[in-house]
């Protein structure tokens, strides 16, 4: 854990590099020095059916969920948020330029008890850090 959706208006697809984007905010998450490499999960899902304010053709949204464990403090995860709002900010500074584009960011922590994972790139990531 964590894991970063980008939930977004499909037609953004066409005027931002999303793929990019995912990348960027991956090393912006591991910039941050809060959580493992092997646990980042950074995906994009386009909306295909949306409504966006006025319903202008040029509306677009990107809303960004970041869900991580418990276990850090206030402090930590305004960190991680300034972080990773920032990355996003300048990935697509070029829409703000109009007046057609809402980017938003929350944060989330999962119950510990209500939550499941397996993961088997951990043992692989940590030992290649150790070697490395």
């Amino acid at each position: 854990m964590p894991h970063l959706t980008l939930e977004h208006s499909a037609n953004l697809s066409a005027k931002a590099d999303l793929s990019a984007l995912c990348h960027e905010l991956k090393e912006a998450v591991l910039e941050t020095g809060l959580f493992e490499v092997g646990a980042v999960r950074v995906r994009a899902i386009a909306c295909d059916a949306y409504a966006v304010a006025d319903e202008l053709p040029d509306n677009a949204f990107l809303d960004m969920n970041f869900r991580i464990g418990v276990g850090r403090s206030d402090e930590e995860k305004k960190r991680a948020g300034e972080a990773i709002f920032a990355a996003a900010q300048r990935h697509l500074k070029p829409l703000f330029e109009t007046p057609h584009f809402a980017l938003t960011l929350e944060i989330r922590e999962i119950d510990p008890a209500l939550s499941w994972k397996k993961n088997a790139m951990h043992p692989r990531l940590r030992r290649n850090a150790a070697e490395g």
